[in-house]
């Protein structure tokens, strides 16, 4: 049985290989062995995952894909779910999450049609509750935050989001040396609105003139 591991976190802070090992002790606890791990950076609210449609696309019928949790896998509102999931059932993908402990079991049942239809149908029903859950945490906590920045707003205490120094530091010195906005955003993954501001930071700074390099 072929396993794919997917590994995914909100942000290029986060550590999306966090749950390696975990993964790979679940498998080599049922005698598998992960044939090949997906990871990436991004929100689990986007439909826009690169490794997540690289990985089904690598896939075979049959093939399991294994994450730590349902969120991982989807944070996605009922619209993108179901393209989602039309996408794995298309693939022929059995999804095995380490918090729904029925997973495996139904991925790997093995019997006549009827058997085969009911552990799909049930392993569905029950990957649906979870995603659903997932989305309702992702939007309470989007709601949280709003009322959070409307109150501090209000008060006058509010100062976004704290800057990462370390990373503008260095994407300040990448434009310095010379090199392309292109480039620069490829490497750390910025906004071209960011590296603007930065530019002209640099720019005041040197007393130069603003030139963007693409």
């Amino acid at each position: 049985m072929f396993v794919r591991a997917y590994l995914r976190a909100s942000t290029k802070e986060q550590d999306a290989a966090r749950a390696r090992a975990d993964l790979e002790t679940f498998a080599a606890s049922r005698g598998l062995a992960i044939a090949a791990t997906y990871i990436e950076n991004v929100s689990g609210a986007s439909l826009g995952r690169p490794e997540l449609f690289r990985l089904l696309s690598d896939c075979r019928p049959g093939d399991l894909l294994l994450v730590e949790q349902v969120d991982r896998l989807s944070r996605l509102n009922s619209e993108d779910w179901e393209r989602l999931k039309a996408e794995i059932r298309r693939r022929q993908v059995k999804v095995v999450a380490l918090d729904l402990p029925t997973s495996f079991q139904l991925a790997i049942a093995d019997g006549d049609e009827f058997t085969s239809r009911m552990a799909e149908a049930t392993n569905g029903m029950l990957l649906d509750m979870l995603a659903a859950i997932a989305r309702k945490d992702y939007e309470d906590r989007r709601r949280r935050q709003a009322q959070g920045i409307a109150k501090a707003k209000d008060k006058g205490t509010y100062r976004g989001r704290p800057e990462n120094q370390n990373r503008n530091t260095a994407i300040m010195k990448m434009l310095a040396a010379g090199q392309s906005w292109n480039a620069i955003v490829a490497a750390t993954g910025c906004s071209r609105s960011t590296l603007s501001r930065l530019a002209k930071r640099l720019q005041a700074a040197e007393g130069g003139t603003l030139i963007e390099n693409a």
